[in-house]
């Protein structure tokens, strides 16, 4: 009779190991493999002469969120753009434009492969694009401007919450 409880205890280790093995496996992986610049403009169409005007500029800031897996792999390249707009009166100060890129090898998300690209990715890339406005609208000759942080688990919320209002029928 021990031997049997033996056994079983033997069998239901193995099961439980198996099981571990299984969930190691599936576990979530997220890994960072590259930030880089994909694309980056600053125009300032009416310089010098917008350096006479005193009036402060109103500045808009604009973000959008891509991603797209590379075929066959767990690597996705992530694009967070960030476009600025100042502008006076009449004039525009400046437009700069930055899509700041990572390329992230994740895998395990499944269900939450899309939280994962529009929240923890784009809170990786967004000190760096942070940075490259500041300095692109500093070189151009203006003063320093600061992105504020994002939220981007309240934008993905709010994203979801207006995709689930728009498939509800009238």
């Amino acid at each position: 009779d021990s031997g049997r409880v033996g056994s079983e205890m033997c069998i239901r280790d193995r099961q439980t190991a198996a099981r571990n093995i299984r969930s190691e496996q599936n576990a979530l992986s997220f890994n960072l493999k590259k930030v880089y610049v994909k694309e980056i403009s600053c125009e300032s169409p009416r310089s010098p002469h917008i350096f006479l005007h005193e009036q402060a500029p109103e500045v808009d800031v604009q973000m959008n969120i891509t991603h797209s897996r590379l075929k066959d792999s767990d690597l996705y390249e992530v694009v967070l753009t960030i476009t600025v707009t100042a502008k006076g009166a009449e004039n525009t100060f400046f437009l700069c434009e930055v899509q700041q890129a990572g390329l992230f090898e994740v895998t395990g998300a499944y269900d939450e492969m899309e939280m994962v690209l529009e929240i923890a990715c784009p809170n990786i890339l967004l000190p760096f694009v942070r940075e490259a406005i500041s300095d692109l609208v500093g070189k151009g000759g203006f003063p320093q401007l600061l992105i504020n942080p994002i939220n981007f688990e309240a934008l993905y919320h709010q994203k979801m919450m207006a995709q689930q209002s728009d498939q509800k029928p009238n």
